[in-house]
């Protein structure tokens, strides 16, 4: 099937770029991929679209162009290894720019929930209180 979904626009790539500048405080390499996807579920045809992808901190990005020129839409994903994929919750986006910066901050979320997680702090905590000793949280002043 042909594909019918243009490439990201300039303007598409700058706005990408310039949400990944500010998220890690330097450029970072985005490149532009194929990738094919199931559009409609109830159909097994996948459809050839426009993506871009970059890795930074461990975790690979995609976001997908769905769509026609007329009416472009935005999927997108982060992983860790294939096995491990994650997405913002929400399907398809009509605007780029809300889709980058979900999908930044959600992995950025998630990313704070694996550091804590290997740091082992939360859990010795709730070990510590399920055993039947009290928890005091600490005093916030």
């Amino acid at each position: 099937m042909p594909n019918s979904t243009p490439d990201f626009t300039t303007s598409e790539r700058r706005l990408v770029n310039q949400a990944l500048q500010e998220r890690y405080g330097k450029p970072v390499a985005v490149e532009s991929v194929e990738a094919e996807l199931l559009l409609d579920p109830f159909d097994s045809a996948t459809t050839p679209c426009p993506s871009l992808t970059w890795v930074e901190r461990d975790a690979h990005f995609v976001i997908f162009k769905t769509g026609d020129k007329h009416h472009s839409r935005f999927r997108c994903q982060f992983y860790y290894i294939e096995a491990e994929q994650f997405g913002t919750g929400k399907d398809e986006y009509d605007s780029l720019g809300d889709c980058v910066i979900t999908l930044l901050q959600v992995q950025s979320d998630h990313e704070r929930k694996r550091m804590s997680l290997r740091s082992g702090m939360n859990a010795v905590d709730f070990r510590k209180a399920n055993d039947g000793e009290e928890y005091y949280p600490p005093i916030i002043i």
